[in-house]
């Protein structure tokens, strides 16, 4: 008679399946993973392609492509261990590869993670998922590439492509890794108790500082461009971003680390904000403008998805949807009103207007995050105990400050090595694109055009482009020995 309790086949340990695996959380990690990589490949290399004028749709997209694969390579052969790994500062990770199997299969943990209370003992203990470090190093790399990926937003339609591919490993090792390490590896902000629950501060509010930083330094589109830039294909845009909304089950669904029950708030939560974010910006214009617009609908979306980042698994629903209706607003009013009055930035040319959805959007989500943050919830995923934000009273007006101070430091960094990786490229190679590359666009920067029609910016060529009307008539003529009559 078999013995009733013995474990089932699928459960037992093996070389392949150690006791310390947890097969459900693995999976989850790397369909996370899998998941914010589609949002960024091929998302995000969609959207930017047919959001942009048709001349640059080329550009745009591969600016996405290159920017993803550079950070794969740079991230394991260095950056991830600055991000997750042993601290070096109170800010930095010690440097080094994440390739060899003996770091890559045995059980994750993220070593500066240890939080102890101020007379030295244990709060919490180091964070050690129930999967192996390889689940973890993806992990963590496609929200750096998407990172860079959202950056680029800011600088399409004009920046040197070889000075992007110059900057994209500079940016992810000197300002990237920084936010990571301080807020998510154990640096200095984890360990005070800074809420960033997924990204709203080391990924939105970074990149879309550093977004603007870069353009005020590589200047702006050509005056025509600036004037009319209107997107090559609205339904194509949709597409893009529909990958980006439900991509985000795994941007928040994953932060967890564990198919656990904060994960499932964290989609929820998730996809309450976005819609009505998307939903709060389209009444907005219909008010205003008389008309909804697709292009406002997916920023709003946008925004929903990035203000409820820093809380996602952090707030109830009902603040998820308080959370929704600011970001729907707040972000509207900052790109449509403020933009438009305020000097300075009228002067950058900040493409997709990253810096309001996301730099705008990511601080307001943090902010809301120290209002609205549940004990019980926080309970189940910060490392600082009796964490909560002010609707809960006690110590929540402490943790509002922290929000405020974190993402502070946030901008602060980005502005100042943002400007001087720009600073120090330029000498190297120009930061914008020639006059003759701007006029013209994809076919004279790749020698490719996104669809196969003449135009918008394009230089007519006839023995490229082949006869025009006027010349077919003519050789038709002329074969048929018939003289023309003007």
């Amino acid at each position: 008679m078999a013995n009733s309790t013995a474990l089932p086949v699928a459960y037992n340990t093996s070389a392949a399946v150690p006791d310390w695996l947890n097969k459900g959380d693995n999976a989850w990690q790397m369909t996370s993973a899998t998941l914010v990589g589609l949002q960024s490949v091929p998302g995000l290399v969609i959207l930017y392609g047919s959001i942009v004028k048709k001349k640059w749709a080329v550009n745009s997209a591969f600016m996405a492509l290159y920017a993803f694969a550079a950070v794969v390579l740079c991230w394991v052969i260095w950056a991830y261990k600055m991000s997750f790994g042993e601290k070096l500062l109170p800010f930095w990770g010690k440097a080094g590869p994440a390739l060899g199997q003996k770091f890559l299969i045995k059980q994750a943990a993220l070593p500066a993670t240890v939080h102890h209370f101020h007379n030295g003992e244990v709060e919490t203990v180091m964070a050690t998922p129930y999967y192996p470090m390889a689940s973890m190093v993806w992990f963590q790399c496609v929200f750096a590439a998407i990172t860079l990926i959202l950056l680029a937003g800011s600088l399409l339609g004009r920046m040197n492509i070889r000075a992007w591919m110059m900057f994209v490993p500079l940016w992810l090792t000197f300002s990237y890794t920084v936010g990571a390490f301080s807020v998510w590896g154990g640096g200095f902000l984890f360990h005070w108790g800074v809420i960033d629950y997924s990204g709203g501060y080391v990924i939105h509010l970074s990149s879309g500082i550093a977004g603007i930083t870069a353009a005020y330094w590589v200047g702006p589109r050509l005056k025509i461009d600036r004037e009319r830039f209107p997107p090559n294909n609205i339904l194509l845009t949709l597409a893009g971003a529909g990958l980006l909304w439900m991509g985000w089950a795994g941007f928040n669904g994953g932060d967890p680390y564990s198919a656990n029950i904060d994960s499932s708030m964290a989609v929820l939560n998730t996809n309450i904000c976005a819609a009505t974010s998307l939903l709060v910006w389209t009444w907005l214009d219909v008010i205003f403008f008389e008309k909804p617009s697709v292009i406002g609908a997916v920023q709003g979306m946008i925004t929903g998805l990035v203000c409820i980042t820093p809380g996602a698994g952090l707030v109830q629903g009902w603040a998820a949807i308080v959370m929704g209706i600011l970001s729907g607003s707040v972000p509207w009013f900052t790109m449509m009103i403020v933009h438009k009055k305020w000097t300075l930035l009228q002067k950058i040319d900040d493409t997709l207007g990253v810096f309001h959805t996301h730099a705008v959007a990511g601080y307001l989500g943090g902010i809301l995050t120290g209002f609205f943050a549940e004990p019980q919830l926080c309970a189940l995923f910060l490392p600082v105990t009796n964490s909560h934000g002010v609707v809960y009273g006690g110590v929540g007006g402490v943790q509002l400050l922290k929000q405020i101070v974190g993402g502070g430091f946030i901008i602060g960094w980005n502005i100042v090595v943002t400007s001087i990786i720009c600073v120090v490229i330029r000498l190297i190679i120009p930061l914008r694109m020639p006059e003759n590359e701007l006029e013209i666009g994809d076919d004279a920067v790749h020698g490719e055009e996104a669809y196969a029609l003449w135009g918008d910016g394009e230089k007519y060529d006839s023995t490229k482009h082949g006869l025009s009307s006027d010349d077919q008539t003519l050789h038709n003529n002329a074969s048929s020995g018939a003289t023309q009559v003007v």
